[in-house]
C-alpha cells in the first residue's frame, strides 16, 4: 500500500512538473540582420548575452544585393522557425527586416540598431541626406564594378575604424574594416514597397555619434515608426552592437517580452 501511495505521489509530481512546463511561455527565437560593411561577426557580443539567457539566435544571411531580394533571403529562414520571432536589422539592415517581415505571421517584433525604417517609396541613400551629419560620403573607396554590372561600395580601411567604428578598439576596427562586406551601390537606392513597422510593434536604439545615419534621421524615424522604446547610446557610432552589446540585447529582450 505505501509502495502503491509513493507511485501515485511521483506520478502526481511528475504531471504538475509537465503542466508548469506546458504553461512557461516560449521564448521568441531572435534573427539578427547585418547592414552594410559588417557581417554577422559584428553579432557576436550580442549573440554571447542572448543565448546565455536562454534565447535562440540565428543570424540570418544578407547579400547586400538589394532590398527586395535581401528580404526574401530573411524571410525564407524567419519562415523556417517554428515560433515567435524577433527580428533586428542593423543600418541596411533595417530597411531589409521591415520588408522581410511583411506578411510574416510569426514576427512579433522588430527592433532597429542604428538602422533604418523606411517609409514605402523611401530609399536608404534619401533618408542618409534627409538630415545633416552623415560623412559617409568622402570615406567611401572607389567603387569596384562588377562583371555582372552595377558597382559594389565599401569604405576605405584607413578611414573604416573613424567612420564607422570610432568606439571599438582601433585593432578590432581595423579587422572589420579587413573584413567588411560591400554593398551593391544599387541596393542603397531601391525604394522600399510594404513596410512592416506600420503594424509591427518596433524598438530603436542608436548612437549620438553616428557618423553614417545622422542621429536626427534616426529619431525621425523612430518617433514615425511609434517606437515602443527609443534608447540612445551616448558617444556610440555607428556599429553600437559591438561597442554596447549589453545594452542591444537588454532592448531585443524587451521586445521579446513584451505583450
Amino acid at each position: 500500500m505505501k509502495k502503491m501511495m509513493m507511485r501515485g505521489g511521483l506520478m502526481l509530481a511528475a504531471g504538475m512538473m509537465a503542466s508548469v512546463a506546458q504553461a512557461q511561455p516560449v521564448k521568441p527565437t531572435v534573427v539578427l540582420v547585418h547592414g552594410a560593411f559588417a557581417d554577422s561577426a559584428s553579432w557576436n557580443g550580442v549573440i554571447t548575452v542572448l543565448e546565455h539567457d536562454g534565447y535562440r539566435v540565428i543570424a540570418a544571411p544578407n547579400n547586400l544585393r538589394g532590398v527586395r531580394a535581401d528580404a526574401d533571403v530573411v524571410a525564407d529562414v524567419v519562415k523556417s522557425v517554428a515560433g515567435p520571432v524577433v527580428l533586428v536589422g542593423h543600418s541596411y539592415g533595417g530597411s531589409v527586416i521591415s520588408e522581410a517581415a511583411e506578411g510574416a505571421a510569426n514576427v512579433k517584433a522588430l527592433v532597429y540598431v542604428s538602422a533604418f525604417a523606411p517609409e514605402a517609396g523611401e530609399t536608404a541613400i534619401g533618408l542618409t541626406g534627409k538630415f545633416p551629419g552623415s560623412t559617409l560620403g568622402p570615406t567611401l573607396a572607389p567603387p569596384v564594378k562588377l562583371s555582372s554590372g552595377g558597382n559594389d561600395l565599401y569604405i576605405q580601411q584607413n578611414l573604416f575604424p573613424a567612420q564607422f567604428a570610432a568606439d571599438v578598439p582601433l585593432a578590432s576596427a581595423r579587422l572589420m574594416a579587413a573584413g567588411q562586406r560591400p554593398i551593391a551601390e544599387a541596393a542603397l537606392g531601391e525604394p522600399e514597397t510594404a513596410p512592416a513597422w506600420k503594424h509591427t510593434p518596433s524598438w530603436f536604439i542608436y548612437g549620438d555619434a553616428d557618423r553614417n545615419i545622422p542621429p536626427a534621421a534616426m529619431a525621425f524615424m523612430a518617433e514615425r515608426a511609434q517606437s515602443r522604446q527609443t534608447v540612445v547610446v551616448k558617444g556610440a557610432s555607428h556599429v553600437v552592437m559591438v561597442s554596447h552589446a549589453m545594452e542591444v540585447a537588454g532592448l531585443i529582450e524587451k521586445a521579446a517580452k513584451a505583450e
